[in-house]
């Protein structure tokens, strides 16, 4: 096994078990070494640090993965690994009324670039690092002895393959799926979900608690949905008593999936508006035509992977979270979220902020929200703390 040495002064954050070592903390590797081989970090004096798989393609040269110098990764280290995950995960969601979940979360889980989601009796499954491609075969194999799924699909077409040199992966691994979307049940709601061409792993997961604390708001309230994806927000806000719904999403199959969604549920789908376009430009164009809304939910895509990115991102946010309070009522409340890794809770907050002040509008911050259990925050890694959200009320 080859031996990843650090830079002088540069062990302290895999000291404080931070996962990820990046390339300009390498001092030298010692031995032969492919991307994706397990490697052992030390720091410059020798001492033990972590094992964990490399790749030199990548600025994240090492991604640790066992912090216990006795304990070899080997094939039985990834199924206990991968087991452990799963079994932590039954305890946290009644079946019967929600059958699709995020069954591995990787580095919060422990396994780098794995991401393992359930939908009923199928299986969405991303492998987006060197190291976690090399033991595809044992992951599946786990997966299908654990779970016994109808099918488990390759969603691997992430832009992090990419980074890793490795090229997008997407299709049936094992089983059959039927034509079209397949069912599910998230707190007794059904929705629709499309492996092949939905976002993610074809639905948003980790806004399930969120679309709960959202729809408490929407009562008798006009509803302007923005990003609205496969509608699931809509949904819930019709459930609840929303007045009118107002659908927008720039993706022609997720509209129609929305549209479905909500007839699904009887949610008003024939009453609904649903609009597909650029939500900027839409947004824009309403608050030119004097649109007005008593509650909006904002759930862009990811502005920013990485905090270089983040600067770009602020803007983006600020500018949609203006638009947005132009067009609401005085007392109106706002649903908004980032799900930016580079843009902290913080960071997302203060543009909001700015997006008040630049619309001449005072903002009450009423609920602040984040990712559900089954999407867990390694307290070493706050990277794994992507999804931020505020309640607002808009004055």
């Amino acid at each position: 096994m080859a031996i990843v040495r650090l830079k002088k002064k540069r062990e302290r954050t895999l000291l404080h078990r931070h996962p990820w070592v990046f390339s300009g903390a390498v001092d030298s590797v010692d031995g032969e070494v492919s991307a994706g081989d397990v490697v052992t970090v030390v720091g410059t004096d020798g001492t033990f640090l972590g094992r964990g798989y490399y790749n030199e393609r990548s600025s994240i040269r090492v991604r640790v993965l066992e912090w216990n110098e006795n304990r070899e990764v080997d094939e039985s280290w990834w199924r206990e690994r991968i087991t452990d995950a799963i079994e932590r995960r039954s305890p946290l969601v009644a079946v019967e009324r929600t059958n699709a979940y995020r069954l591995v979360h990787a580095e919060a889980d422990g396994l780098p670039g794995l991401v393992v989601d359930r939908y009923g009796d199928y299986l969405a499954v991303q492998f987006l690092t060197a190291g976690v491609e090399r033991v595809r075969d044992v992951v599946i194999n786990v997966l299908n002895e654990s779970l016994r799924p109808a099918a488990i699909f390759d969603r691997s077409d992430d832009k992090t393959r990419e980074k890793e040199g490795l090229k997008p992966a997407t299709g049936l691994i094992t089983g059959t799926v039927p034509d079209g979307p397949v069912g599910i049940t998230e707190n007794g709601l059904k929705f629709l979900v499309d492996f092949n061409t939905g976002q993610k792993t074809g639905f948003y997961l980790d806004q399930r608690d969120n679309r709960v604390v959202a729809a408490g708001y929407a009562a008798d309230r006009r509803v302007l949905d923005a990003f609205c994806y496969t509608g699931a927000f809509s949904v819930y806000a019709a459930r609840a008593g929303a007045d009118t719904l107002t659908l927008v999403e720039s993706s022609a199959t997720a509209v129609e999936l929305a549209r479905k969604n909500l007839e699904l549920n009887d949610a008003g789908g024939e009453d609904a508006e649903l609009i597909r376009g650029d939500v900027f430009e839409v947004l824009r164009a309403f608050r030119d035509d004097g649109r007005r809304y008593d509650m909006i939910v904002l759930d862009p895509p990811k502005f920013a992977r990485t905090r270089v990115q983040a600067e770009q991102a602020l803007r983006g946010y600020k500018d949609i979270n203006m638009t947005a309070m132009n067009i609401l009522e005085p007392g109106g409340i706002l649903a908004t979220f980032s799900c930016s890794g580079g843009v902290d809770a913080v960071a997302f907050t203060r543009a909001v902020s700015w997006a008040g002040l630049d619309a001449g509008r005072d903002v009450q911050i009423l609920q602040k929200l984040g990712q559900p259990l089954d999407h867990p925050v390694l307290a070493t890694f706050p990277e794994s703390e992507y999804l931020k959200g505020l309640v607002c009320r808009v004055l």
